[in-house]
């Protein structure tokens, strides 16, 4: 539906600039000319009056039927509109300021609208959203998974590798694939999938699929099925493979990455979880896959002891070294110890929330999930989609990472380092987040209700002498998109609790459109319930490493990007012609061989596809408010501030103690301090600390 006021706002609600004209005396409505008065007689002409109900004849056509009414002594109208003796609209103008003629809230169909003086000062209208609904728990925990892994050398010294063996282990039987007993790996990976014809509809895991294995296995499977992957943002997420088998019997397989539900190394994973297995040890830079003799020399093994090396040496006495069977032992036993995690995994969750993990492939999807089925208030959280969550995006920014001072003076100061114990969690906890359906509005809300919530597209003014900005923006560069905190002015959207923590640090604010919202906390229960495992668990514990990780995984799954693009895995010949189609959709295209990955723009009603799961003003809010947190630390005149980060600050004196807490949601905990600091960039920086221990970060931005 498009608005049209002829007075105030070019194309509706739509348009991002908000003009005041002269007053007028009428606003335009589907059509219609609705007068823009408070008292009767300036309608028209009264021709009845009974009580305080009055008929009034505007036109020969227009009726206006009004009635005027007191309430907590504010005065209102409650007006109805005939045409041609046809009611055609009603309404209600509340008086605002009785000093002002024609100054009055006009409330009519979605759309509200304040008048001062007859002028248009602010339009709202309400958006229709749907709620996020709660899942309902999963009956029975089903394990229907295989783990698998893949070895690959490069057997040319070029770089490139080749896969030479895959493994897979579904908790009882293991089987292995030598690359030597096939006439190729796509001959290797047919007879795979042969074999695991009686694991129809089983989830299938490698750990680091998305990032390792994938590149090897996917360039073939189009050739031996039908293949659909889930990508998102140049990540595979899941894959599904449909095999026709002898007998027309199909198969079908989902790939996942069990590195994207949980973000760890294999081997950390098992000590987490309590898994005994044996130390696998293996020469990778051995790339002959027919040796069999002595053991290999010690420099074919990477972080290997000369102790360890000469144990393990030992450990074969005369027995002959053969490169297949340790190579297949030990691939094995990452497939056993995956397995276990996963296995020990999926108990822990069903048993504590009723969730199968097999249909989560994410960590955030994860939380989520348990979110959604425990602890999510009916009728909260909404699914912001479409131009409102394009809008609301540009206030999503992330952790402010900044370096103010490159080193410290080694003889005067030392810096502390301290991080924020859990700094969403805790924000999450103690805060109101955006609920409901939003507001959209024009001009600025604050003169209106000084304590709307929301986010508001401003134009800001940042104090020229702040030492340290708080407010950031994205800008585009020749590298990309970047994250700045800048000083002088521009125009963005902003959080407005944010904005009200910058007024304290002298920015200003010209508030010219934007969307408000009810506000609830919404999220204490799920982070005390998680945050209360965390405690009651010592760090050896493998609950404690999931209340880890669910706490600190659910807020970014609301400010997912639902934009998925389409995946179709088609021959290049069909996927010449779909391009010649398609030209404007087609977004990128992935090689795979004889085969394309094409990726193209899907295309969604905005009015309809409600019912993502995806909520960007949440997610931004709670970033801001993590912001917010820490801007606490910044521009203090009690210490100098070298370095921080998204949770951390390096500074020369310690912080007072009623700041410090280890066991305390959002207090600081006191990791280092530094005898000499170089801080070059964010995220690059060498520190020496006073036992001398070198911490190096060199993240590629």
């Amino acid at each position: 539906m498009r608005l049209s006021f002829t007075y105030a706002i070019r194309n509706g609600l739509a348009p991002n600039k908000f003009i005041n004209t002269n007053p007028v005396n009428y606003q335009t409505w589907y059509g219609n000319k609705l007068p823009i008065v408070f008292n009767p007689e300036a309608y028209g002409n009264i021709i009845n009056k009974i009580n305080n109900t009055f008929i009034i004849k505007v036109t020969n056509k227009i009726d206006i039927h009004l009635k005027q009414l007191v309430r907590n002594n504010i005065k209102f109208n409650t007006v109805k509109y005939f045409k041609n003796g046809k009611l055609m609209f009603d309404w209600t103008d509340t008086q605002t300021n009785p000093n002002i003629p024609n100054s009055f809230r006009r409330e009519i169909g979605k759309s509200t609208y304040h008048y001062e003086n007859g002028i248009l000062v602010l339009s709202q209208m309400k958006k229709e959203t749907k709620a996020i609904e709660r899942s309902m728990p999963d009956n029975r925990l089903i394990n229907n998974f295989i783990t698998m892994d893949l070895e690959t050398i490069s057997p040319a010294d070029n770089n490139i590798l080749e896969p030479y063996l895959l493994s897979w282990y579904d908790g009882m039987y293991k089987k292995s694939y030598f690359i030597t007993d096939f006439k190729d790996f796509k001959d290797l990976l047919s007879k795979v999938f042969d074999d695991l014809i009686y694991y129809n509809n089983y989830s299938i895991y490698f750990h680091n699929f998305a990032k390792f294995d994938s590149y090897f296995i996917l360039k073939y499977l189009p050739e031996l099925g039908h293949v659909d992957p889930i990508i998102h943002k140049d990540k595979l997420i899941t894959l599904n493979f449909t095999r026709i088998l002898e007998g027309n019997k199909i198969l079908k397989l989902t790939f996942k990455d069990s590195y994207l539900l949980l973000p760890s190394s294999l081997k950390n994973l098992s000590k987490s979880f309590n898994i005994e297995s044996p130390k696998g040890i293996f020469p990778y830079l051995l790339t002959n896959i027919n040796y069999k003799g002595n053991v290999p020399s010690i420099n074919y093994f990477t972080n290997l002891t000369q102790d360890e090396y000469e144990s393990y040496k030992n450990s074969f006495n005369l027995r002959e070294w053969n490169f297949r069977t340790e190579a297949i032992k030990y691939c094995e036993l990452d497939c056993k110890a995956l397995y276990q995690v996963l296995f020990n995994f999926s108990r822990l969750i069903f048993k504590k929330f009723n969730i199968n993990i097999h249909n989560c492939p994410t960590t955030p999807s994860l939380a989520f999930k348990i979110f959604r089925t425990r602890f999510l208030p009916k009728g909260t959280i909404h699914n912001i989609t479409g131009k409102i969550e394009r809008d609301i995006r540009l206030s999503y920014t992330g952790g402010a990472v900044d370096m103010y001072l490159p080193t410290n003076d080694l003889k005067q100061e030392k810096i502390y380092a301290y991080d924020v114990n859990s700094l969403y969690p805790s924000v999450m906890k103690n805060f109101d987040i955006p609920i409901g359906s939003p507001t959209e509005f024009m001009g600025d809300i604050r003169k209106v209700d000084k304590n709307a919530f929301g986010f508001f597209y401003c134009e800001i003014e940042a104090p020229q002498d702040l030492i340290h900005p708080i407010i950031q923006t994205h800008i585009k560069t020749s590298n990309g998109i970047r994250t700045v905190a800048p000083l002088g002015n521009w125009s963005d959207m902003v959080f407005s609790e944010e904005m009200d923590n910058a007024i304290k640090y002298g920015y200003k604010f010209n508030i010219k459109w934007g969307y408000t919202f009810n506000r609830k906390n919404v999220f204490k229960n799920y982070i005390d319930t998680l945050y209360k495992l965390r405690l009651e668990y010592p760090k050896t514990d493998p609950m404690n490493y999931i209340a880890k990780l669910l706490l600190n995984s659910l807020y970014g799954r609301f400010g997912m990007d639902d934009n998925f693009m389409l995946n179709d895995v088609l021959h290049k010949v069909d996927a010449d012609k779909f391009i010649e189609l398609n030209p404007e959709n087609v977004k990128n295209l992935i090689e795979l061989g004889d085969y394309i990955i094409v990726q193209s723009q899907q295309v969604k009603d905005e009015e309809t596809d409600d019912n993502n799961n995806v909520n960007i003003a949440v997610a931004s809010a709670i970033t801001a408010y993590a912001r917010i947190h820490m801007s606490q630390f910044k521009n203090n005149s009690n210490y100098k501030l070298f370095y921080s980060d998204t949770d951390s600050i390096y500074i020369n004196k310690p912080l007072d103690d009623s700041f410090i807490s280890n066991t305390v949601l959002g207090k600081m905990k006191l990791e280092n301090i530094i005898k000499k600091g170089i801080f070059l960039a964010p995220k690059v920086y060498g520190l020496q600390t006073e036992e001398g221990k070198i911490i190096i970060l060199l993240v590629k931005q």
